[in-house]
């Protein structure tokens, strides 16, 4: 699978990609990483990538044309005038503040597709045609604002690449986790030593009762979920 991530701010990426799930799938050809730098679809010596809003608001905002620019040049299916069907094998998703909430789910969809294209947005937004005419999705990662779409392309990436085939050792290990195939939170975990402190792992965990202690696993995601996340439950 390739991402494709459109900033303004290239180098942030150095970073995050370099530890980890994500390193170790680039390494083994799971999936690639193209970077690109919005400034180079600009066309003036500043390389202006922002300017100030009509009606007089706040703040710059992203203007559009690098962005369709950008996007033109890495897909050129893309180009003016072309959109592909859905169910093309890519997406272009928009980070937003103002976007749908990015969930397990959609990272499950993205994650059989054969390429991702991320936008980031900055300063006070990106122009709204961006995306009513250009982006598939405009995702949010959480009700807050961030400075930029970087780091939220950055768990996009990661949360996707740990889905697609073969990243991870054992895949069967993603259905069992928080926001798995039950939409419960993961059980309570507990390693040795059985008693810190004071305080004991559960009993049945020790016992070697398997049908036992997947019994109880199902009961303590649940519980734990009602208590920190009952709108999984009621959804």
């Amino acid at each position: 699978m390739k991402f494709h991530i459109v900033t303004i701010f290239p180098e942030f990426f150095r970073g995050p990609f370099e530890h980890g799930v994500v390193q170790k799938a680039c390494e083994a050809g799971r999936i690639e990483i193209h970077v690109h730098d919005l400034r180079t679809w600009t066309h003036d010596r500043h390389r202006t990538v922002d300017d100030r809003p009509f009606g007089g608001a706040e703040g710059m905002l992203m203007k559009a044309g690098p962005i369709f620019e950008a996007v033109e040049a890495i897909w050129p299916e893309r180009g003016p005038g072309k959109r592909p069907e859905p169910d093309a094998g890519k997406r272009i998703a928009l980070l937003s503040a103002q976007g749908r909430k990015y969930d397990q789910r959609l990272a499950r969809q993205y994650s059989g597709l054969d390429e991702l294209l991320l936008i980031c947005g900055r300063y006070e937004g990106v122009d709204e045609r961006v995306a009513e005419h250009l982006s598939d999705d405009e995702i949010s990662i959480g009700d807050y604002v961030l400075s930029g779409g970087e780091l939220a392309a950055a768990v996009v990436v990661d949360s996707v690449a740990r889905l697609v085939e073969g990243v991870l050792g054992n895949q069967t290990s993603v259905v069992d986790e928080s926001f798995g195939e039950a939409g419960l939170l993961d059980w309570p975990q507990y390693t040795r030593p059985a008693e810190f402190r004071g305080w004991k792992a559960p009993d049945v965990l020790l016992g070697g009762n398997h049908e036992e202690i997947l019994k109880w696993r199902r009961n303590a995601a649940r519980e734990k979920t009602a208590r920190l996340r009952p709108d999984l439950l009621t959804g």
